[in-house]
């Protein structure tokens, strides 16, 4: 849970803030930039299934105007990092939003609008439908109301990029290969150390018997 700030409160620029030295600064700056510019240019799949679909296409017009945060709507998958599941997911479109979704590039995340994408809505009982999109991808935001109004999904968007500033991927990716390399490195030196620690030592006993058979 990310932290509750009031207005006027003094908030932190980058949530990776306890950094121990030069190295991981660095990297934790890198990996801000990178959120930043992912989380200010979200491009989302056109995936409309139901009612939900009007108040998405809502946001994309002057009076809501979603371009201002960087967010454009794309037809191809290829090309896009968000998809929005507007309305009922039912079990034949399941298959095709599961292609979909396999074919959209990391990173990616999901937003489920609507009762019926979250949980079947109406229709929860129903022999066709999808009892909540989570069951065939993971969500990360879930949006409620039907139909859910154009500003509670741009309100999910910028929540979405509250939570587009967290992943460390760089800093993960130091401490798996180099700090790993490092870490290797030293327990040579240490056991090359100990090799030559215990050859002093024979050096040392041979000496000793040699002049004590003298």
């Amino acid at each position: 849970m990310s932290p509750v700030y009031r207005q006027g409160e003094w908030r932190p620029y980058s949530p990776f803030q306890d950094t121990k030295n030069v190295a991981e600064w660095t990297l934790a700056r890198l990996d801000d930039l990178l959120n930043w510019g992912r989380s200010r240019s979200f491009w989302p799949m056109t995936f409309g299934l139901a009612c939900c679909a009007v108040e998405m296409m809502q946001i994309a017009a002057p009076r809501y105007d979603m371009d201002r945060y960087g967010i454009v709507f794309r037809a191809s998958p290829r090309q896009t990092d968000v998809i929005i599941v507007a309305g009922t997911l039912t079990n034949k479109m399941a298959t095709a939003f599961r292609k979909v979704y396999d074919q959209m590039p990391e990173p990616k995340w999901v937003i489920s609008m609507g009762s019926c994408a979250n949980g079947g809505g109406y229709y929860h009982y129903s022999y066709s439908v999808v009892r909540g999109c989570d069951r065939i991808v993971p969500v990360d935001i879930y949006v409620p109301g039907c139909p859910p109004t154009a500003e509670a999904l741009m309100y999910a968007l910028l929540m979405l990029q509250r939570k587009a500033k967290r992943p460390n991927a760089v800093q993960t990716w130091y401490r798996k290969n180099v700090s790993r390399e490092f870490q290797d490195k030293i327990s040579k030196m240490e056991k090359k150390k100990g090799k030559d620690k215990k050859t002093k030592k024979e050096e040392i006993s041979k000496i000793e018997t040699c002049c004590s058979d003298q």
